[in-house]
């Protein structure tokens, strides 16, 4: 555990993980179930009160309580509040820590009728997202696919009509839009690798992987995948683009690509109400397309990634917490001319996001939404969800670093293959 981990776990101990009262249910002492969330702040935060309070407004016996922390801190929060005996009735984790939570005893199987509900009316990458081993844990509330952001002027300008389909079409694509001044400074990527955070490193390489056929953990979860021709190639083609300079993987790609700097990169839909809102007029230069494939007529695949909502193992009111999810994920409100929508596919489009309930969005969409969540919102029919064995997230961190050692030069191609084979085959076959 990290310095600032053990920080925050010594201080959520000491403070006794305060929980809020918990009712008996009996009237006048309603049930008080509380949901934790990284739901911390601004849209995010209003966004989830908002049927958090119609819940309570329009419901005696049975309340919810919402609490947040930031993303960074989810983790370790949940697993802190666990062993202190503490834990939320509800919790949204990021599904990537889906199999550690459930080994650990954290997450508690969705009820028959609710796995039904999800299995039926999510996509398979946002069902598959929510469930380990084949047993449905939760509510899909986010779910992330990945594609590729263009700027159409930059590509315009280099004479480039449309955005590119086929790996040989994403390098030449590039190479074109890389611009260097006199001096050789560079002054837009063609390509944006960054080293910024997991989802510009370990995102897009995974988004790659899938796109050509490969997967980075075994059907079985107990060993790497990533050392395949698939997989290979993959890294082969980062290699070039960064050696060939089309690619600058020290530069934030979140700042530079708002900038004008990046013509392309390949990322989350989440990134599409972001960019919106922080562009400004600037932001009718972009658009999005699938994730090219290697050849012309490859299946198309890309990453899903996600979050869900789930009963905590330990609550002592878990009847009443799928309850609440229930009404919150499968309750249908009015959006105007006899259309309906759950609430939470409502919330995630409010904020510019998706769920992975495609009808839902279908009629959100039609309804004058982003067009650039389209693409995002038809990958959700092909995407590959991200592997949830007990060690993934140590795997994934594990991938970042050699991924970015060969972005960096400190690597071959051929040394981050073997290293990352033999480091994540450690972590993901150990027991848990």
């Amino acid at each position: 555990m990290s310095r600032r981990r053990f920080a925050l776990a010594a201080t959520l101990l000491a403070a006794g993980c305060a929980a809020p009262r918990q009712g008996t249910g009996r009237p006048g002492d309603p049930v008080v179930l509380t949901l934790l969330s990284h739901y911390a702040s601004g849209e995010l935060k209003a966004a989830l009160q908002g049927p958090v309070d119609e819940w309570n407004a329009t419901h005696d016996r049975v309340k919810v309580r919402t609490k947040a922390v930031e993303f960074n801190d989810l983790l370790t929060t949940f697993m802190v509040r666990q062993a202190a005996g503490q834990g939320a009735d509800i919790l949204q984790p990021y599904c990537l820590w889906n199999g550690q939570l459930v080994r650990a005893g954290v997450l508690r199987p969705a009820p028959p009728e609710d796995a039904a509900e999800i299995t039926r009316g999510y996509g398979a990458a946002a069902a598959g997202s929510a469930s380990v081993d084949g047993q449905v844990y939760g509510y899909p509330t986010e779910a992330q696919t990945y594609a590729l952001y263009y700027n159409q002027r930059l590509l315009r300008e280099s004479g480039i009509t449309h955005p590119p389909r086929t790996w040989r079409e994403l390098e030449d694509t590039a190479y074109r839009t890389t611009r260097r001044d006199r001096y050789g400074n560079t002054l837009v990527q063609g390509f944006g690798l960054s080293t910024y955070d997991d989802s510009t490193t370990v995102g897009q390489t995974l988004a790659l992987l899938n796109a050509a056929g490969g997967t980075f953990v075994s059907r079985d979860g107990r060993r790497t995948a990533i050392d395949s021709p698939a997989g290979r190639a993959v890294l082969e083609l980062e290699h070039r683009l960064v050696g060939r300079g089309a690619s600058e993987p020290g530069v934030n790609v979140y700042k530079a690509f708002q900038s004008g700097q990046v013509a392309m990169v390949i990322s989350a839909g989440w990134w599409t109400g972001s960019l919106k809102s922080q562009m400004g007029a600037a932001y009718r230069d972009v658009a999005v397309a699938p994730v090219p494939v290697p050849e012309l007529g490859d299946k198309p695949a890309t990453l899903a990634t996600g979050f869900m909502l789930g009963v905590n193992a330990s609550s002592r009111h878990p009847r009443e917490a799928w309850e609440f999810l229930r009404w919150l994920n499968t309750d249908r409100v009015g959006v105007g001319e006899g259309a309906t929508v759950t609430r939470m596919s409502a919330l995630q489009v409010s904020v510019g996001s998706l769920t992975g309930r495609a009808d839902d969005m279908r009629t959100l969409l039609g309804k004058g939404g982003d067009p650039n969540l389209r693409p995002f919102l038809d990958a959700l029919g092909y995407a590959v969800p991200e592997p949830n064995v007990p060690g993934a997230q140590q795997a994934k961190s594990l991938l970042r670093k050699n991924v970015e050692a060969l972005w960096t030069g400190q690597q071959s191609v051929e040394q981050s293959l073997r290293t990352i084979r033999r480091q994540v085959d450690q972590e993901v076959s150990r027991s848990w």
